[in-house]
Order: C-alpha cells, then structure tokens, then sequence
C-alpha cells in the first residue's frame, strides 16, 4: 500500500462511523459502526472560544433523550441563584412525577426529595420522575416548565431545539442538535461554576444503596470531568462530554451511538484527536 491509498484518517472514520482504519475496502466493510448513520452526530468546540474543532452532523435534528436534563437543571440552577429553592429544599413528589417510567428513583406520591439530591439524581440515574419534580417545583407544572425551557433555548440561540418534556423520554416533536447542546452546556460551564462540580459526580447514596454513573468517561479519560448520558431507541447512545487538560476545555456530543460501550469509543476517538490538533503536549495521556 502507497500513499493515500494506504490510509483513512481519524475524520474520515469517525464520518463513516468506523473504529479502525483499513485500506482493503473489502476489509473496511467488515468493520463495525460505531454509531447508526440514521442518528449519528458529532461535534467537537474549545469551550472559551466557540471554535469548531471536529463537526459532523452536528446542524441535524435528533432526539435529545436524558440529554434534555441539561435543559432542566438549568432552570433549576437559575432558581438556586435566584434564591427561589436552596440546595436543602424539600421538593415535593406528585403522583404524576412518581409515575415516570424508567430511569428513576422509584419515588412514591408524598415523598420529598432535596434540590441536591435531585441534582445528582438527574447527572447520575438520569432520572425521570426526579426531572418531573424538579419541573413542577420550579414551573409550578410540568407544562410551564417546558415553556420555561423553550424560551430559555430560544434566548440561548438553540433555534433547532424543542422541548415538549422535562425528562427526556420518548416525544416525536422533542428535538435539538449537537450544536444546540453544545451552546447550552457553554452556559451550563459558564453560568454556573459553581454547581458545575456536581457534573462529574460519580455516584450517590439513596435510600441504603449506591447508585453509580452511566458515564464511564468520568474517571476513565483524563481529564474528563462531565456532563451526561442520555437514551431512548430514537436517538441511540448519546453523551455530551466535558474534558479539560492544562488550560484547555474541550465540549465534544456524541449522538447514535448503537451501544455504550461504541458510543464511548467514538468520544474517545474524537478528544485523542481534538487534544493532539490544540497542542501535542495536551494529546499526552
């Protein structure tokens, strides 16, 4: 093999949604996708500056899943900081709240839960009756919660975005774009400093047990310290990921992901290849 007949570069594969490189195109056909081709994005920025690193897909309309909790925790951050609900609140649980399928505490009607622990619930267990609590706390229901959302999207400029839950779960018109997760957990990182800690969390206590993470980046790639998973069959294995190496931020999505397992692979792929483009020294791991 010669020349560029002997190579395929790290873009080109991530485009294809493969995971090694070959040049026998016989060969490359049995390699396995990372992602579905029908739900793939991919986008890479730095975070101070905006500046597009790696994109693919990234203007195309997906489902958001547990990625819409982002949106969620935002408002409730603004509450925090509004000083409308203190971390040690007691948020009320309703029967409907209680009634969200999987992800979820398994809360009961009358239970309370605090504002920190229904943080680390909705980064951690993704958790859908926590989100709807949470949504009903602050928007009175769920309802104007989500007309909450929609406007704070649409004054973030995330104008391909579309809320019609607080949770996530399955909803045909709930709808966004790796660019527009991207813009909102800028926010995220820049608004709120000071809860953003709670994004690399690895696990909670609840109710006797231990609940860990669903994102196995956090602790297992250098320097990654959030954000959050999501899934649901229409949108495949998602993250939206956080890593920082001497004083470079980088905010990488990766969307379609056909197992949790690939999906990490694909992230894992994209920041090796963003960090070694910044700075060689930063690619070292």
């Amino acid at each position: 093999m010669r020349g560029m007949d002997r190579r395929l570069c790290v873009h080109g594969l991530l485009a294809a949604g493969f995971s090694l490189c070959f040049a026998d195109p016989a060969a490359a056909r049995q390699v396995r996708r990372l992602t579905d081709p029908d739900l793939d994005a991919a986008l890479v920025v730095e975070a101070a500056s905006g500046k597009v690193i790696y994109a693919r897909n990234a203007a195309a309309t997906r489902h958001p899943a547990s990625l819409t909790k982002l949106m969620t925790l935002y408002l409730l951050f603004e509450a925090l900081r509004a000083k409308k609900l203190m971390l040690q609140t007691e948020i009320p649980v309703s029967a409907y709240a209680a009634s969200q399928p999987r992800a979820h505490l398994r809360l009961k009607p009358g239970w309370t839960i605090t504002v920190e622990t229904a943080i680390k619930a909705m980064i951690i267990q993704s958790a859908n009756d926590v989100a709807v609590a949470v949504a009903e706390a602050v928007g009175g229901n769920e309802g104007v919660f989500v007309v909450l959302m929609n406007a704070k999207a649409r004054a973030f400029g995330m104008n391909d975005t579309f809320y019609n839950n607080a949770s996530g779960l399955p909803d045909d018109e709930q709808i966004t774009t790796a660019a527009d997760l991207v813009i909102l957990a800028r926010h995220l990182i820049h608004d709120f400093p000071q809860y953003f800690p709670y994004f690399a969390t690895r696990s909670m206590s609840w109710r006797g047990g231990e609940i860990n993470t669903h994102d196995n980046l956090i602790g297992d790639y250098p320097g990654v310290d959030g954000m959050k998973t999501g899934y649901i069959d229409d949108s495949g294995y998602s993250v939206l990921t956080t890593a920082l190496r001497g004083k470079t931020r980088l905010i990488a999505v990766v969307m379609g992901g056909l197992t949790p397992e690939r999906r990490d692979e694909a992230m894992t792929r994209l920041l090796d290849d963003a960090f070694a483009q910044i700075t060689p020294a930063a690619a070292k791991r």
